[in-house]
C-alpha cells in the first residue's frame, strides 16, 4: 500500500466493547466500509462514508485515550493495507482486536491480539473454503432462528477457539432472547453474549 492509497471508512469513535468475552473494555472501534455478504438481518451500515490514508488514519486513533482498537465494518479482511495499519499501532503499543465474518483469514491476522469470528449461517457452505478462518479466540453466532443450533456445531468443529457464544437477532430494534436462548439450550459449552451497547443505550 502506498502513502497516498487510502482506507473505506464508516466511522471511528471511542466506547466500551459491548459484547463478547472483551465486553466493558474501552476501545476505539475503526469501522471500515464495504462487506463480502449480506445478512439479511444486517443491521450495521457499511456505505462508505470517508476515506483516510494510513497516516491520517492512525492519527485519528491515536487522538482518542483508549489504547485498545477495534477493527470491526463491514468486514476488516477484505480492506487493502491493513498489515501496514497494524504494524504501525503495534508499534505505538496498542491492542488490536479484529471482528470478522471468517471467510478469510489474511497474514496480518497472525499479528494481532484477538480475533472475535462471527460466521453467518446463512452462508454456510461458504465456511468450507481454504481461506477461511479455522482459529480465533472467539466465535460468536446469531442466533437467527432455531436452525442454527447445526451450524453452531458444524462450525466448532472448523473454527477452534477459546469461547462460543450464541448472540441474539436484532431485528429493527427487537431484541429476540428467545431463540438465542432455545439455541443454547441445544448446545454444550456455549454461552450467551448480548449486545450490552444496545440495552444501556452507548454506541
Amino acid at each position: 500500500m502506498s502513502a497516498s492509497d487510502s482506507y473505506p471508512l464508516v466511522e471511528i469513535f471511542e466506547s466500551l466493547q459491548g459484547e463478547g468475552r472483551n465486553t466493558g473494555r474501552p476501545c476505539v472501534f475503526v469501522r471500515f466500509a464495504g462487506c463480502n455478504l449480506a445478512c439479511p438481518w444486517c443491521d450495521t451500515d457499511s456505505a462508505e462514508k470517508f476515506k483516510l490514508t494510513l497516516e491520517e488514519l492512525v492519527g485519528e486513533i491515536t487522538s482518542f485515550r483508549a489504547k485498545s482498537v477495534v477493527f470491526t465494518g463491514g468486514e476488516p479482511t477484505t480492506i487493502a493495507g491493513m498489515a501496514e495499519l497494524v504494524a504501525a499501532l503495534k508499534e505505538k503499543g496498542y491492542y488490536l482486536a479484529v471482528e470478522t465474518n471468517g471467510l478469510k483469514s489474511p497474514d496480518w491476522l497472525a499479528f494481532v491480539d484477538y480475533v472475535a469470528c462471527s460466521p453467518k449461517a446463512e452462508f454456510a457452505s461458504l465456511y468450507d473454503e481454504a481461506d477461511a478462518l479455522r482459529e480465533a479466540d472467539e466465535v460468536r453466532v446469531v442466533a437467527s432462528s432455531e436452525s442454527v443450533v447445526e451450524f453452531c456445531r458444524s462450525i466448532a468443529k472448523k473454527i477452534s477457539a477459546t469461547d462460543y457464544y450464541v448472540s441474539p437477532c436484532d431485528r429493527g430494534g427487537e431484541i429476540d432472547f428467545a431463540t438465542a436462548k432455545s439455541v443454547l439450550a441445544a448446545l454444550e459449552g456455549w454461552s450467551l453474549s448480548v449486545q450490552l451497547h444496545k440495552i444501556l443505550g452507548f454506541r
